[in-house]
């Protein structure tokens, strides 16, 4: 089911909640919504689902207008941060739900019950009521009620918040399997980088109401549109700089580092003020032939696979990065070289 969103706005009193919000969303695509608190992505979530409406725009599901169609004949699916199952009700009857309402029962039901938990991994469990469950089968159940109806488009809202860290890695394998094989259109609310990155199919990367910036996971972390973007897609290190030359072929940038080759980028002119920025992934640590700077070693953080450096620049910048555990880490206050190719450096204008 193709999603259309054309110009969205919604406010609550005197609040804008979203301003203007276009997107599509492509038929079995598994999408998401990332941001901060109260940027307006569980808004536009609930107005998919019918519990909001817009006070302008428009939404279709498959070509087809929402305008005032309620919740129940949507045939969406929703999956919400804190479980939502009835306490007094088995696994079996929580899932069933759904199917009552919309008058499925007798063998039918039974079987589509069983579908569904077979589906998330929990055959056998029919019987047990949530207070008999872990927080991830809890999560399990809630993602078998809204699959068990068979959606046109599937709604998570953060779904996995409420997880520690073992069982969110856990389900998010989960979450891929089971949109693989259902290939249901599917909108997944989140502020969690990791999540969105790992999952994600397209994403869109939303601020105060609007979009920043939709594309691949890939593409919109290699090339944020703005530091907002970068910082949301994970850690980086920024530093001032100007733009000293500026072609087709090539883009120097000058800054308290140093002058460093980058890829050229259209718009950009000599003189043009910028940030430029590195991951800390991508701080190479060694000899280097190009865009080098001296530092020293401050500060080392085991992380397990990898360790966390902290590099002192000449200039009084601290610096982070990441290198491969395995590579072998110099002692604190060593004098070190290190540098960054020029196809993995961010320029922003600022």
């Amino acid at each position: 089911m193709k999603i259309s969103i054309q110009g969205l706005t919604k406010s609550f009193g005197a609040t804008a909640v979203l301003k203007g919000v276009s997107l599509e969303i492509a038929d079995s695509e598994l999408f998401f919504l990332l941001g901060p608190s109260g940027c307006g992505k569980t808004t536009l979530l609930r107005i998919l689902a019918g519990f909001h409406r817009p006070d302008a725009g428009e939404l279709l599901f498959g070509g087809r207008r929402m305008d005032g169609v309620p919740p129940h004949q949507r045939n969406v699916g929703m999956v919400f941060q804190n479980f939502a199952l009835w306490p007094h009700m088995t696994v079996g009857q929580n899932v069933a739900y759904g199917l009552e309402v919309r008058g499925v029962d007798g063998a039918e039901k039974k079987r589509r019950v069983l579908e569904a938990l077979g589906t998330v991994r929990m055959d056998g469990l029919a019987d047990r009521t949530p207070d008999q469950l872990s927080g991830g089968q809890q999560q399990r159940v809630a993602l078998a009620r809204a699959l068990v109806i068979r959606p046109d488009v599937l709604l998570l809202d953060e779904p996995l918040s409420n997880l520690d860290a073992r069982l969110r890695s856990e389900l998010r394998d989960e979450i891929r399997r089971i949109h693989g094989e259902t290939r249901i259109t599917t909108l997944y609310v989140t502020h969690d980088q990791e999540e969105a990155l790992s999952l994600a199919d397209r994403m869109a990367v939303m601020l105060d109401g609007r979009i920043e910036q939709t594309g691949e996971p890939r593409s919109v972390y290699r090339r944020p549109v703005s530091r907002f973007v970068a910082d949301s897609l994970g850690e980086t290190n920024w530093v001032e700089g100007e733009v000293e030359t500026a072609t087709e072929e090539s883009l120097v940038v000058r800054s308290r580092l140093g002058r460093f080759d980058v890829l050229p980028k259209p718009g950009l002119v000599p003189g043009a003020a910028v940030w430029l920025g590195a991951r800390p992934g991508s701080v190479r640590i060694g000899p280097a032939t190009g865009n080098a700077f001296a530092c020293r070693l401050r500060q080392v953080s085991f992380l397990g696979g990898a360790e966390a450096l902290v590099l002192s620049a000449a200039v009084g910048l601290s610096i982070k990065a990441i290198v491969p555990g395995s590579s072998g880490v110099p002692a604190i206050g060593t004098d070190l070289v290190a540098s960054v190719h020029p196809e993995d450096l961010l320029v922003l204008p600022r």
